[in-house]
């Protein structure tokens, strides 16, 4: 999935970025306003991450015309202004919501998230992870283009970490998940679940890694070379 940065300064540009591909997206970057009409009318972007100050004018001038090119477009407001009066502006606006500037990468990948989640927009791409899609509107896997068969709980695991992709998912979120429960007697089940997931990525060549946080729960990434 593509998401468009609008992001003037090239430092914020390129951390922001790299923080977005880490978690399994494909970030595209323009500086200036004059640039988005022509990025989104090149590119199908479900959210456009639009920074308030740039050198040709406020971002909220360029939300109406986005939002005429990309319908379903989901805009998520970058700033460093904290006023109540801007974010009741650009809520009017449409904007879809708003990051006050200095947010953590996490609070970042949640909102894209959540904007994702809401109705009204068109239905999210599919997470993709070196050969691995998942579908977020089907909750449906696919290796290279090949369905990607697995068992219930082996396929609600896998949901769960490429909802969060890049990103450590404790054991109690995953157990919440995949059992409907916390209860800490399930950890050697998941991990059970993990472990067979695992082995059935590797023997497809998904080109993607589980990797476990010492005494914090899975992440999923992209495999690493040797």
């Amino acid at each position: 999935m593509r998401i468009l940065i609008v992001e003037d300064q090239p430092d914020i540009s390129m951390l922001i970025a790299d923080r977005i591909r880490r978690a399994g997206y494909i970030p595209d970057c323009v500086g200036a306003l004059a640039d988005v009409p022509d990025a989104l009318e090149a590119c199908d972007y479900p959210v456009m991450l639009l920074d308030r100050r740039l050198p040709d004018g406020d971002g909220l001038s360029v939300i109406a015309e986005a939002k005429r090119i990309r319908p379903g477009i989901r805009i998520l407001a970058v700033t460093a202004a904290r006023s109540i009066e801007e974010r009741v502006d650009g809520l009017d606006a449409g904007v879809d919501d708003y990051l006050t500037k200095p947010f953590s990468p996490e609070e970042l990948l949640a909102r894209i998230r959540a904007s994702l989640r809401r109705p009204g927009g068109d239905p999210a791409p599919p997470v993709a992870i070196g050969r691995l899609d998942f579908d977020l509107n089907s909750d449906s896997a696919s290796i290279g283009g090949t369905p990607f068969v697995v068992p219930r709980r082996e396929l609600t695991l896998l949901g769960a970490l490429m909802r969060r992709a890049g990103r450590a998912v404790t054991f109690t979120t995953l157990l919440e998940e995949v059992y409907g429960s916390d209860d800490l007697s399930h950890i050697g089940a998941l991990k059970m679940v993990a472990m067979r997931l695992r082995q059935r990525l590797n023997d497809q060549a998904a080109g993607v890694e589980i990797h476990a946080p010492r005494g914090i729960g899975y992440l999923i990434r992209e495999a690493r070379g040797p």
